[in-house]
């Protein structure tokens, strides 16, 4: 990180609302976020065999399709989030990553907390839990959502495109500040007569992992649907200024403080010892 690209994304992120670092993270710590995810996939595997709605538990079969082959026959019981399950020593290196935390402070501070709403989301093929629709993330959270100071993440474990259900964004849309959602089946809906006049903005955000994507918590965004025949695996998470109330009843975990660094999470194995809030 030097000066001069601190400065271009600062300035990117102010009047987009999103900037994204290309090759950030090392194909070393992809590669172990997939096999600690694999543990979660196996206990899945472990489930649909012991109440008889499997045979077999599909080992060979590889990352992106290996849980699409679990829930093939009862595609509604299949997870589309997990979160309360990421407390993996393989995660840390994602979650605490020192170069993003040096990055995200440039923005927050120095007392950055791990916001409680950390995920991995396996997008399943044509499947309508799993298409997500126009939103801010800030119309998830009740009360003063305008006062958090926030810098959201976002990273595939495989190549996300248009075709598999990548992200898109409306840039610069942050500045409008709180809008008005609506409820629908599974997500909320930003309202149509406010989104409406900003979709002839809209980009695709097509990353391969290994790619961040860091954006505010009020851009207009949404998750495309899945119509590959595979699974598009993806981490979410958010740092917050952690002097600041999460405005939630969970409250997180330090990720940093240069007030009190004996306070943040220290390692994997402390990690993997917490429990999600």
């Amino acid at each position: 990180m030097n000066e001069h690209d601190l400065k271009a994304w600062h300035e990117q992120f102010d009047a987009q609302g999103y900037v994204i670092l290309k090759d950030f993270l090392s194909a070393d710590i992809i590669a172990q976020a997939r096999t600690t995810l694999n543990q979660l996939v196996d206990q899945r595997a472990e489930r649909q065999l012991a109440a008889g709605k499997i045979d077999r538990l599909f080992s060979d079969e590889p990352f992106e399709l290996r849980l699409l082959r679990l829930y093939q026959d009862h595609i509604a019981e299949a997870p589309n989030i997990f979160r309360r399950e990421l407390h993996l020593a393989g995660l840390f290196d994602i979650f605490f990553n020192p170069r993003l935390l040096d990055i995200v402070e440039t923005f927050l501070g120095g007392e950055l907390r791990l916001y409680p709403n950390y995920s991995v989301r396996p997008k399943f093929p044509d499947h309508a839990a799993t298409e997500v629709l126009w939103h801010q993330d800030g119309g998830y959270t009740p009360g003063e959502v305008k006062m958090l100071r926030m810098v959201n993440v976002w990273t595939p474990l495989v190549p996300a495109r248009i075709e598999n259900g990548c992200m898109q964004f409306i840039p610069g849309t942050h500045q409008l500040g709180p809008v008005p959602h609506e409820k629908r089946e599974y997500y909320l809906e930003i309202s149509p007569a406010v989104l409406a006049p900003h979709l002839a903005q809209v980009i695709p955000i097509e990353l391969d992992p290994g790619d961040v994507v860091l954006f505010h918590n009020l851009l207009f965004h949404r998750g495309l649907p899945n119509h590959s025949s595979k699974i598009r695996w993806s981490i979410d998470w958010r740092y917050q200024d952690a002097t600041q109330s999460t405005l939630r009843p969970e409250n997180g975990h330090l990720a940093r403080s240069r007030s009190h660094p004996e306070l943040a999470v220290q390692d994997a194995a402390q990690w993997a010892a917490l429990s999600f809030g």
